[in-house]
């Protein structure tokens, strides 16, 4: 397998930029998600990763070679479409083994190939079957099976689980994975589902018109988002945002919300009077009735082992995860506090992170200050 390096790649439709300056490392081996909405550039960067679409300005490295004007058939790569894109007229084996006759295999290695990838994906019981007949489930593995078998140095993944329902999604989404430690394939992947990105992702870059608004593990992209796009992208629910307009000096710093004093995380450099955004998870709000910043419980999700409460406060409305067995009832005033120790502070008007004492010091460089 092989590292994949993009720098500077740029690319635009007429007026239309689709992909603005986007730099990044997929290392050897590594499981490589691109996550955002429809039409945030994701795709174009794959198909430009392919070959399938040329780059406006940038260069595309693949395994230390400089593939950035080679056609996709020049680049050993797979790729793997949402619609499997099988030969219906086919079976599993032949499909399976259509790449390999187009690069002229000998017949004996063609067959060892497909059964060996077969019993991996576990369809070698169903070699012999026609596709048009087979669940989506198993569709899906002969798409990734006839990727497999020709080895190469990537496989890009368009959305592959998307046309699955929920249960087969589930399913893929962990054979996805444990295929990939099994084979230890570079893989760049593309969803808008952040629960497939987070399950399965190495590193993600998370994208927006065009974009990459954070690159890092998914730890990194939960627990410090870089900007507030990422903090209300990823997440379910997304992070809180409470508005306060105040000067912050380097060190520690306190705000009040309706009298109630907040301290917020050591800042690393100073930040000058304007709009700020507090960041909280609902999981670190905490209900504390000796708060002084309250508000009324406006609806309640139940969520098994815990539930989401939707509070009303002066502030706007707050999500708090709490434990179930906790009870509340619509209308309830209950007083609200946050755990300092978790809490993210933006720039509003930017929409950038500020630097903190929690923030990692391999992130700080891409923070607002």
């Amino acid at each position: 397998m092989a590292e994949i390096r993009v720098e500077r790649l740029h690319k635009t439709f007429g007026d239309f930029v689709a992909v603005r300056q986007s730099d990044f490392v997929v290392d050897d081996g590594d499981f490589f998600v691109m996550l955002g909405p429809s039409g945030c550039g994701k795709t174009t960067t794959l198909r430009m990763i392919a070959g399938l679409e040329l780059p406006t300005s940038g260069r595309i490295m693949l395994g230390g070679k400089d593939v950035t004007n080679q056609r996709a058939r020049e680049r050993d790569i797979a790729f793997v479409f949402q619609l499997f894109a099988l030969y219906p007229h086919m079976n599993v084996r032949n499909n399976m083994a259509f790449p390999l006759k187009a690069m002229g295999m000998p017949r004996k290695q063609i067959r060892e190939r497909v059964e060996e990838t077969a019993k991996l994906l576990r369809i070698d019981h169903i070699l012999d079957s026609s596709v048009s007949g087979l669940a989506g489930g198993d569709r899906q593995r002969v798409a990734l099976g006839r990727a497999i078998v020709r080895r190469p140095d990537c496989f890009l993944m368009d959305e592959p689980l998307g046309t699955l329902d929920t249960e087969f999604r589930d399913l893929m989404v962990n054979e996805l994975r444990d295929l990939h430690d099994r084979i230890h394939a570079t893989t760049v992947y593309v969803t808008h589902d952040q629960l497939e990105a987070m399950s399965m992702a190495d590193k993600i870059a998370v994208m927006n018109h065009g974009i990459i608004e954070q690159f890092g593990t998914p730890d990194e992209i939960y627990q410090h988002p870089a900007t507030m796009y990422v903090a209300d992208f990823i997440g379910s629910p997304p992070m809180n945002f409470v508005h306060f307009e105040s000067g912050l000096p380097p060190g520690g710093a306190r705000i009040s919300l309706d009298g109630n004093a907040v301290e917020l995380p050591r800042l690393i450099h100073s930040a000058d009077y304007g709009k700020k955004a507090l960041g909280v998870r609902p999981e670190n709000v905490l209900i504390d009735d000796s708060s002084g910043l309250r508000g009324a419980i406006y609806g309640s999700e139940y969520l098994g082992t815990n539930q989401v409460l939707t509070i009303e406060t002066s502030h706007g409305m707050l999500k708090a995860r709490v434990p179930s067995h906790q009870q509340f009832s619509l209308g309830d005033n209950v007083g609200l506090g946050f755990m300092t120790e978790t809490l993210s502070v933006f720039d509003a008007d930017t929409g950038r992170a500020l630097a903190t004492e929690r923030t990692p010091p391999t992130l700080r460089d891409h923070y607002h200050g």
